[in-house]
């Protein structure tokens, strides 16, 4: 397995920017690839730049069954049918099997047609098993699409294209880790440059289970190698993109900018709108620039279509672009606890990392270092940042052995500090990150749990230097928030901790 086509830059997260180097050009990644395909004329190869895009794909099987196609394809190659310099992904076929359960072509000869024709990115005929099956179907299709893999790998062995190793495993999380496992096995025994996608998860999406989505990409992750692109296969709505980047998603593909354009519908980062029920367009794209709702209700339907697959693009690639800025600043953490708030269901997927294996994953590879830390909910407790910082908070010891322990928002002098989220803050860390950076609510205002993760962290430490007295001085206002420390000392009798209320006027700094 070769190493020298994907190369990381910048990265946060799980998610990363990286230069993805093909035969026909460098892709900056993460990257969405606009679905084109061959047999309809819409937005033509050669316009897409303008949006943004620097990676097409189209499907292999489609230009295979056209005689026409064909041949231009064999003569002239694939760039030059579809009137591209860009590079280009062709898919199998995979998805007419998984529509129509069949397709003509085998294996061995739709893998040899995308390199005769210069695929940049070709895919092999794997077998997409539909979500909720039977794990001795999924077993099943597993041994097909290995066997085909390793075909594919033959083929191309040596060669400069690159070549996907599609992972399946429908949602049972353990058939997706060992496929990964598996595949991994065989794009590491050839002289291949791979790229890994995770396949079908349209149906899911479809359905609206990003859990099953999140959970089957994290599976994949877990034992793909960290330094190789990963493409989620069928992924194309913008209000997805964040979240797969914070995951370690590097591809994605959009059918979705033309078929939902030709159904009405105007994509935003937040979800989809029906165009017959806007009033206003919440955009400044050009599209929506230049026309309103009712302007373009009232158009020739092949117009109207054209002019909303357009704004789909522009929305989807800003999408992209913010995303990618996002991993470039570190702060990956904020977009995403933000686009989550769209659905509740991408609410429930992104609290799958709640979960000890997946957010050690992440813990790995998040950068330890940031800018900032602004808390945006309840989500933000389950940054690596607020784990690091309680386990690493335990090696600075008390600087004396009788401190003073106060709110790092009161205002009073102390040895130590309490801020929610993060416990306890010496006060010689209090200009380091995380907590010394970090953006909040008011204590009174701020969730609970937050107080609660704090109260943990102080016992934690208190617990740590019994030797050490901590005196804790709360002033009258902030017992309703911070009363709850005093039952949890009391609660796991800590006798080396005693509180004082201190009032405004017995601090002579107020």
């Amino acid at each position: 397995m070769r190493r020298d086509h994907f190369e990381v830059t910048h990265r946060d997260m799980m998610g990363r920017v990286g230069k993805l180097y093909t035969p026909h050009g460098t892709v900056q990644t993460p990257a969405l690839m606009p679905v084109i395909n061959p047999n309809i004329e819409f937005i033509p190869p050669s316009e897409l730049r303008k949006f943004g895009a620097e990676i097409l794909i189209t499907n292999s099987y489609i230009i295979y069954r056209s005689d026409r196609l064909r041949e231009k394809a064999l003569e002239k190659g694939l760039h030059s049918l579809l009137k591209t310099d860009m590079p280009v992904m062709t898919d199998s076929g995979s998805y007419q099997l998984m529509v129509y359960g069949d397709v003509e072509v085998t294996n061995k000869e739709i893998v040899e047609f995308q390199k005769k024709i210069g695929s940049d990115i070709a895919v092999p005929l794997d077998v997409p098993t539909p979500p909720d099956a039977d794990e001795s179907l999924i077993v099943e299709d597993m041994k097909i699409t290995l066997e085909r893999e390793r075909e594919a790998a033959e083929i191309f062995n040596g060669s400069d294209n690159l070549l996907a190793f599609p992972i399946q495993g429908s949602t049972n999380p353990a058939m997706r880790r060992k496929f990964a496992e598996e595949v991994r096995k065989i794009a590491e025994s050839y002289g291949v440059r791979p790229i890994f996608p995770v396949g079908a998860v349209v149906p899911l999406l479809d359905a609206y289970r990003f859990s099953d989505v999140v959970r089957a990409l994290l599976e994949a992750k877990s034992v793909l190698p960290s330094c190789y692109p990963v493409h989620l296969f069928g992924a194309g709505h913008p209000m997805l993109f964040a979240l797969a980047a914070a995951l370690g998603c590097d591809l994605f593909d959009s059918a979705a900018y033309a078929l939902y354009a030709r159904d009405g519908r105007y994509m935003t980062m937040r979800g989809t709108e029906k165009l017959k029920e806007m009033n206003e367009f919440p955009c400044c794209c050009p599209v929506c620039s230049s026309y309103s709702p009712a302007e373009l209700r009232k158009m020739d339907r092949k117009d109207r279509e054209r002019l909303l697959a357009e704004h789909n693009l522009y929305v989807s690639f800003q999408e992209i672009r913010t995303v990618r800025q996002a991993i470039r600043s570190k702060t990956l953490f904020e977009l995403v606890e933000s686009r989550i708030r769209s659905h509740p269901y991408l609410l429930n997927a992104w609290r799958l990392l709640k979960e000890g294996r997946y957010q050690e994953m992440l813990e790995a590879l998040d950068p330890g270092i940031k800018g900032r830390f602004f808390y945006t909910g309840v989500e933000s407790l389950m940054r690596p940042a607020v784990k690091r910082h309680h386990e690493r908070v335990l090696n600075v010891p008390p600087p004396k052995s009788k401190v003073i322990v106060a709110t790092f928002s009161s205002g009073l002098p102390a040895d130590l500090y309490l801020r929610p989220c993060f416990g306890v803050l010496p006060a010689q860390l209090l200009e380091c990150y995380p907590p010394g950076h970090a953006e909040m609510p008011e204590d009174s205002l701020i969730d609970g749990e937050a107080i609660e993760v704090a109260v943990e962290g102080f016992l934690k430490y208190a617990s740590a230097y019994k030797n050490t007295a901590f005196e804790v001085h709360l002033l009258e206002e902030e017992l309703e928030v911070w009363g709850r420390l005093e039952e949890a000392v009391m609660r796991v009798a800590l006798d080396n901790v005693s509180f004082k209320v201190v009032k405004v006027s017995e601090d002579p700094d107020r």
